[in-house]
């Protein structure tokens, strides 16, 4: 992206404080960023912060003497090659749907001629609220570009979608935008969340997965520019955007969907497949019986979904597996590396909050023919940073041997 320039619009809200890493991660790229500040984002970022970082005058009202003398709303709408909006808050977003123009951003985002990314930032009930859904289906049909926003907890301690994208997520929709997507012409298969097996029509053996990290894997891929389908057992996320959505309930029901998902360039096994189903489903429900004797359930192997298609003929060029361990990480998820015949194993502890948590510390095994295994250990981050640092390493790797 050297040499690109982004017009950044931030908005009100207490994300406001990420546009400054925005800033800084687009300046390491050689992207030049000029600024509008909201009233509203002024009150959580300083002017003086954002000019130190973009080296450029800070813009903030719309009846400058100097700025509009030259038109300056519509020279900074034109001037760059992407309008990025972050945070994107509920007001912004109306206005721009409803074609307002009352201050220097909305002017500017009404006049622009240039693509638009927004990245939406506001209160889960806020998200979820019937306007907001309206207008953020009239900007996608205007052809508004969105990164995020993300599940998680709020600064008003609320949980839920609403959470502004990470900076280095939204790095890699504008790369995306901007028509240098790392991962195009990729295709990813993703797969994600727990599966159930059933034992009668009300109970089923599962675990903790909540499918959180395969998601934004598979979302990391897609802002990429992989052409990416995500296989899910039943969770209750939404599905990333651009993301093919394959949904599952059983070990033998993603196997299936993984091999007509076939053939992909990569492969992200992230789902908690269940080692184990019964061997036999009742057709009623299991009663307790009078004389205290507990009913005997036979469990039969389910099929190793990761050997099996690292083993087969539409075997992906890069095999990634998943290590979810309570002890010996490391040395669990290098044996496992071997006996999948996987190329890289993300090893991660979960014996703490990580299934169902936000934030996730991991270690990425990669096999290195007959030498030792190359470990990496990355430091704790959310799991939308964990994806998003993954694909970049995907792209490093499938590009790097194109």
């Amino acid at each position: 992206m050297h040499g690109k320039s982004v017009l950044l619009i931030i908005g009100g809200g207490i994300a406001a404080y990420k546009s400054l890493e925005l800033i800084r991660l687009l300046a390491q790229r050689g992207v030049r960023t000029r600024a509008i500040l909201t009233r509203a984002g002024a009150e959580f970022v300083t002017p003086l912060s954002v000019a130190s970082l973009t080296g450029q005058k800070v813009h903030e009202e719309l009846f400058s003497l100097t700025d509009e003398a030259a038109m300056g709303h519509i020279e900074l709408s034109r001037s760059a090659d992407l309008v990025v909006v972050a945070p994107a808050t509920a007001d912004l977003m109306a206005k721009m749907a409803g074609g307002l123009a009352n201050d220097l951003a909305s002017t500017a985002l009404l006049a622009t001629d240039k693509k638009v990314l927004m990245a939406p930032a506001m209160n889960v009930r806020m998200w979820q609220s019937p306007s907001a859904k309206r207008n953020f289906e009239t900007l996608q049909r205007d052809g508004v570009l969105f990164v995020g926003p993300n599940d998680g907890e709020m600064a008003c301690g609320e949980f839920g979608p609403g959470r502004m994208a990470e900076p280095a997520q939204i790095v890699t929709a504008i790369e995306r935008a901007l028509g240098e997507a790392p991962l195009a012409g990729i295709r990813a298969l993703v797969t994600a969340g727990p599966t159930r097996e059933p034992v009668d029509p009300v109970r089923f053996l599962a675990n903790h997965s909540s499918g959180k990290q395969g998601y934004a894997i598979a979302g990391a891929l897609a802002a990429a520019g992989a052409e990416t389908t995500l296989v899910s057992g039943p969770v209750s996320l939404a599905p990333p955007p651009g993301v093919t959505l394959t949904r599952v309930t059983t070990a033998l029901e993603m196997l299936t969907a993984c091999e007509a998902a076939l053939p992909a360039d990569v492969l992200v096994m992230a789902a908690a497949v269940a080692d184990w189903r019964p061997d036999s489903i009742a057709n009623s429900k299991l009663k307790k019986s009078t004389d205290r004797v507990v009913p005997l359930i036979r469990l039969v192997e389910n099929p190793d979904i990761l050997a099996t298609l690292a083993a087969g003929a539409a075997r992906p060029r890069l095999v990634i597996g998943f290590a979810a361990e309570t002890d010996e990480v490391v040395a669990n998820a290098v044996t496992k590396l071997k006996r999948k015949g996987a190329d890289w194993i993300i090893a991660n502890d979960v014996s703490g909050d990580v299934m169902g948590g936000d934030r996730n510390r991991i270690h990425l095994i990669r096999a290195a023919g007959m030498d030792a295994p190359l470990i990496e250990e990355w430091p704790e981050m959310t799991k939308q940073e964990v994806g998003t640092r993954l694909a970049a390493r995907i792209a490093q790797q499938l590009k790097g041997a194109a």
